[in-house]
């Protein structure tokens, strides 16, 4: 038989290394679901429960395989539910392909049912490259320049496919006029370095530097060792933005962790004290959590020019990638003879971890939902991956888990979009099958679309070699973020109305699906459960019923937010007692005795 345009795409995913397609089957993409059957299953077709969970699976994948992700929709509505998950894809950096079906080239423009304009709802999300394919001789050059489009940009792209063209006989291009040929697959990263005259002015201002202050993002992780040695010679401290969570270990003295609303008191501390400032692939949006403007000298390397001096003032800009640009910055630092600076910053981040551990023991009705993910961090694999939702589940990520070994992690950073947790680990699972997942969200994110993927969870498993992906789900029947929200920021009260969830037994609903499921209701059981979710040989829900009374402060809350809080509890939150009585066991474990600095 002819090979179809719907066989020729499969084939040039397949030459472009692509082994799964995150996917939701309809009309608009027939032709090429056909030919998956005809292919064998190769790419395999990855079915989710709703298209915006394979746009997330797809962000995961590629978030930890470092290689392009793949998701698949029909025309009309289903192109449209892939929009959140590829806004992930671009606000995070993330290299995504997204194939959509369009309607028959022959009903185009005549309002036919599910034709939407796919080229104007792409044209944001999808920026950096957006084709509709119309003739098979298109197609080798708009898949080719979609993969090398979303490498080289770290964006999402998208190729719009007819589907009737989707069923036609395909036809390369020829050496013709107005036919446009490709080159085969494959693209190596690049390697970017400063010239030397900007590398030799960036090692003057951090040479000068004696309160050397490091902020890292996920542009650093090919160069951990590096950073780690600069931090060495310069006797600097390392704060990581929350997409760079998991470049540096927390195990290393100096490593002060996460930065900003999520952040800890050595970050806000050492920021607010340094005299220079080294940034390092990271886009950090909230320049209230870096130095004062006029406080600190500053350098930025980042691959990307057009995100450079964005969030703070750079006196040395340099692009270029971070690995390459460090080796070469390297042999021209020399730092302080006085380590008083840095031994002040490792007396605060060893006194910080002892707070977190006080905190996260804090009696609270009926868990603390800070010791569910301390104890996780205490017995975590050392190879795990870890996810985890926005809302109050990513305070306790970004301040309790202890990132080392090889242990990996993100969330959705700057959409901050509630739902990717599950679909995320689910995206890790075929990253990595080797390796065990965990995602951590709440019950609010688990009821919007979590719930749902446990379904993909369970069918897919199988096909891992470590079968263990856990769901642990924060079991406060709030919608808990949002809640402190109204309280801190607007100062009113909560409106349970919008705020209260319908409770549900999460892991009666796992067990039901054949999952391994534990419902934990007191503090005793929280250690032993996690111990045997983590041997199980199956995936597993954590159910936790937690406090949603215990604050996510940050340890360098305003003023204005604690006053706002306040008025809150003073105009009627209906859990006036119980969150000032939470809020001060908590905060006060910061000012007992044994905190260092």
């Amino acid at each position: 038989m002819a090979e179809t345009v719907g066989d020729y795409v499969l084939r040039r995913l397949r030459e472009w290394g692509v082994e799964q397609v995150f996917a939701y089957p309809g009309d608009g993409i027939n032709g090429i679901v056909a030919a998956f059957g005809e292919a064998d299953d190769r790419p395999r077709f990855i079915q989710s429960r709703h298209e915006e969970m394979s746009a997330f699976e797809a962000v995961g994948y590629a978030k930890f395989s470092g290689r392009v992700g793949v998701c698949m929709a029909t025309s009309g509505p289903g192109a449209i539910h892939l929009l959140n998950g590829l806004y992930d894809a671009k606000l995070d950096h993330v290299p995504v392909v997204a194939i959509v079906g369009q309607t028959e080239r022959s009903a185009m423009g005549g309002a036919y049912q599910q034709e939407v304009d796919l080229q104007s709802l792409f044209k944001d999300v999808a920026s950096e490259f957006l084709v509709e394919v119309n003739v098979p001789e298109q197609l080798p050059n708009a898949i080719d320049r979609a993969f090398r489009t979303a490498m080289t940009r770290r964006a999402p792209t998208a190729i719009i496919i007819p589907s009737d063209l989707q069923t036609e006989s395909y036809s390369p291009p020829g050496h013709a006029f107005k036919e446009v040929p490709s080159s085969p697959p494959g693209l190596a990263a690049p390697t970017m370095v400063p010239p030397e005259s900007e590398i030799a002015r960036a090692a003057a201002v951090l040479n000068a530097g004696r309160k050397v202050a490091i902020l890292v993002g996920q542009g650093a992780r090919a160069a951990a060792m590096e950073v780690e040695q600069v931090a060495d010679v310069l006797g600097a401290g390392v704060a990581k933005a929350l997409l760079g969570k998991d470049v540096l270990s927390d195990e290393l003295p100096f490593v002060t962790g996460s930065i900003g609303l999520l952040g800890t008191r050595p970050s806000y501390e050492m920021m607010r004290d340094c005299d220079t400032l080294l940034m390092v692939g990271t886009n950090f949006p909230y320049t209230q959590f870096l130095p004062g403007l006029d406080q600190a000298r500053a350098v930025q390397i980042d691959l990307d020019g057009t995100l450079i001096g964005m969030r703070y003032p750079v006196e040395v800009p340099l692009v270029g990638d971070a690995r390459s640009t460090l080796q070469a910055l390297l042999p021209r630092l020399s730092g302080p003879t006085d380590r008083a600076w840095r031994e002040t910053i490792e007396g605060n981040v060893s006194g910080w971890w002892d707070t977190m551990q006080r905190e996260a023991m804090v009696d609270a009705d009926p868990i603390n939902p800070m010791r569910i993910v301390w104890e996780l961090s205490e017995r975590i694999p050392l190879n795990a991956i870890v996810t985890s939702d926005s809302g109050s589940a990513a305070n306790w990520y970004a301040r309790h888990l202890r990132i080392r070994g090889d242990i990996r992690g993100s969330l959705s950073g700057t959409l901050a979009t509630m739902g990717p947790a599950v679909p995320y680990a689910i995206g890790a699972k075929f990253a990595h099958p080797d390796r065990p997942a965990i995602a951590i969200t709440g019950d609010g994110a688990m009821q919007m679309n979590g719930m749902a993927e446990l379904l993909t969870i369970a069918r897919y498993a199988d096909r891992w070699s470590d079968r263990r992906l856990v769901v642990c789900v924060l079991h406060n029947n709030d919608l808990n973020q949002v809640t402190w929200e109204l309280r801190a920021m607007g100062g009113a009260p909560k409106f349970e109305e919008s705020q209260v969830l319908p409770d549900v037994s999460y892991a009666d609903f796992a067990r039901g699906l054949g999952l391994e499921a534990i419902t934990v209701r007191t503090p005793d059981e929280l250690g032993p459960a996690w111990d045997r979710v983590l041997a199980a040989d199956r995936p597993a829900v954590l159910d936790v019923h937690c406090d949603p009374e215990v604050p996510p402060i940050p340890p360098h809350a305003t003023f204005d937010q604690a006053r706002s809080a306040a008025r809150a509890v003073l105009t009627g939150d209906p859990e006036a007692f119980h969150l000032v009585t939470q809020g001060i066991k908590t905060k006060i474990q910061e000012a007992l005795p044994g905190r260092k600095g």
